[in-house]
């Protein structure tokens, strides 16, 4: 190494002498974090969270792209931004000089379009966040996982932006604009159905008539029959609109089923709400299960059964003697 070449790293601002590090570091907070969430996605468990909007705001629409968990996507671009971080350090600049000056180059660049594209996306997801939920619902609909990614996202633009002396700063402005409109226009797009209602479905709504999920899934002969007995023997599904696990009960029963599926809507600001009676139950079933009443709750029989329940449970539990083919699983 040059003394000249030595001497200008030695006086350049401290936040270029550790830029990279510090990206990488952020990035594996990231990686941890949406690591998490896609792990709990994909196992079907609870997110662990104080306010309870966790769950609410990650099992969204909002929440799922192409089918898979959004942390997963988030997951990949936090490893991205980790490799191009730190991978041109794993390079001796005194042996590979060369190299080791090209990959810092490239993975610049590449640096500062996933943290344009980033900070843009994250923005969007906070303004869901705060207009779906947090304005609803109050704290109750914060996700604290995903305002932290969304810092994280923000300290990532942000170190890219200061951690290195940029040569044509106009070069640099114009490819950000390039990458925060792609982004923004394929964000809109990607959840321009969300909240939409799907004709021929059966859309699960609030009060107002927002849309928050709906189930596509069709129901065979043995499903619409134990929805018809259900409902027959007076059984009761207590559940909130807004409850992603209510949804997955729902959506094994499948669209004609679900017509004669007897249940509950215990939010407030829910379709036909019946909040006074679920307080009334709430009551009953903390006494006779020692359980905090939560969704979904069943009553059959005169029995409590908290949380999810198979097609075939309910058929034992209620008595039902149609047939057991079911079609639908979770």
């Amino acid at each position: 190494m040059s003394k000249s070449l030595a001497n200008r790293r030695r006086t350049a601002p401290w936040i270029q002498r550790w830029s990279r590090p510090l990206i990488g570091g952020v990035a594996i907070l990231g990686i941890l974090n949406t690591a998490y969430l896609t792990i709990t996605k994909l196992t079907n468990g609870a997110t662990a969270c104080p306010s309870g909007g966790c769950e609410q705001v990650l099992s969204s629409a909002y929440a799922t792209v192409f089918g898979l968990p959004l942390a997963l996507f988030g997951l990949l671009a936090y490893i991205g931004m980790a490799v191009f971080a730190l991978a041109p350090l794993a390079v001796p600049s005194d042996q590979q000089k060369e190299l080791r000056s090209n990959l810092e180059n490239w993975t610049w660049l590449l640096l500062f379009i996933g943290s344009t594209a980033m900070l843009v996306f994250s923005g969007y997801l906070m303004s869901i966040m705060f207009t779906k939920f947090v304005i609803p619902y109050g704290a109750q609909g914060i996700c604290y996982y995903c305002v932290a990614s969304a810092i994280f996202a923000t300290t990532l633009f942000v170190l890219t932006l200061l951690g290195r002396a940029w040569d044509d700063i106009g070069q640099l402005f114009f490819t950000g604009i390039i990458v925060g409109m792609v982004t923004l226009v394929g964000t809109l797009a990607l959840y321009a159905p969300v909240g939409k209602a799907v004709a021929g479905a059966y859309n699960i709504t609030s009060g107002s008539g927002q849309v928050f999920f709906t189930v596509q899934d069709t129901s065979g002969d043995a499903e619409i029959q134990l929805a018809r007995h259900l409902k027959k023997i007076g059984a009761k599904m207590y559940s909130a609109y807004w409850c992603p696990h209510c949804y997955e009960q729902k959506k094994i029963f499948g669209t004609e089923a679900l017509k004669d599926l007897p249940f509950v809507e215990c939010a407030p600001d829910g379709k036909d709400s019946q909040t006074a009676v679920c307080q009334e139950t709430a009551v009953k079933v903390e006494k006779e299960t020692g359980k905090p009443f939560g969704f979904p709750t069943w009553e059959i029989n005169g029995k409590f059964y908290s949380g999810q329940e198979t097609l075939q449970e309910l058929a034992t539990q209620s008595g039902y003697q149609g047939p057991q083919n079911f079609k639908n699983r979770f």
